[in-house]
């Protein structure tokens, strides 16, 4: 039987890194939209675990085969871990990212150093076509910029400074984000997952 991978996303620039990182397990991957599937799904759970499984589930219904979902967002130590899981919808889902990121700056006045810790975390969901789920997290270890710098990325990109590499994930070239980011160490260890997987399939 000829498999593929369904993402449950239809953000473009998402399929790009997704379809780089996926490649060398030699199996198609399509995006919702690719796979026909138009769905509004209701992402309720409390976590970001909770939110990948909601999303693949919901598609794998639809569609059975290997479905993959992501769930990820910034979480800000001194904020109490906000806005975590509500990432998307910090300040109302039509807020720009422009003036959240400036909130997040304004919220940590007089906050220094280590004490602007913060994280990107992605926890991906894939759904096997016998119904078994397997997850993978990864997680970008940084601090909240002073200011936000750069035009690369998207979301909160700009304001999450990294000490290592001296600049905002906005700064990274593609190539350096693929290899440090929170979504490319996730999709890194799904696909060994599925690796074995497809591969105990194929004997």
């Amino acid at each position: 039987m000829e498999h593929r991978i369904i993402f449950a996303t239809g953000n473009e620039g998402k399929m790009r890194e997704i379809r780089e990182i996926l490649k060398e397990l030699e199996v198609p991957v399509l995006s919702m939209k690719e796979a026909g599937v138009s769905l509004d799904i209701e992402e309720d759970g409390k976590t970001f675990r909770e939110n990948a499984e909601i999303k693949a589930r919901a598609v794998w219904e639809k569609t059975g085969g290997i479905v993959l979902a992501d769930d990820s967002g910034l979480e800000v130590d001194f904020l109490g871990g906000e806005p975590g899981v509500y990432s998307a919808r910090y300040m109302g889902e039509d807020t720009s990212y422009e003036i959240k990121n400036r909130e997040i700056i304004r919220r940590l006045e007089g906050v220094n150093g280590p004490e602007r810790s913060a994280r990107f975390v992605c926890v991906i969901a894939a759904v096997l076509p016998d119904g078994r789920i397997l997850e993978a997290e990864g997680t970008m270890e940084g601090q909240i910029a002073m200011e936000p710098a750069g035009t690369g990325g998207f979301g909160y990109d700009p304001i999450l400074y990294l000490p290592e590499y001296g600049k905002t994930g906005a700064q990274l070239s593609m190539e350096e984000k693929n290899e440090i980011s929170h979504r490319g160490k996730a999709l890194r260890a799904i696909k060994g997952e599925l690796a074995g997987w497809l591969e105990r399939e194929r004997v």
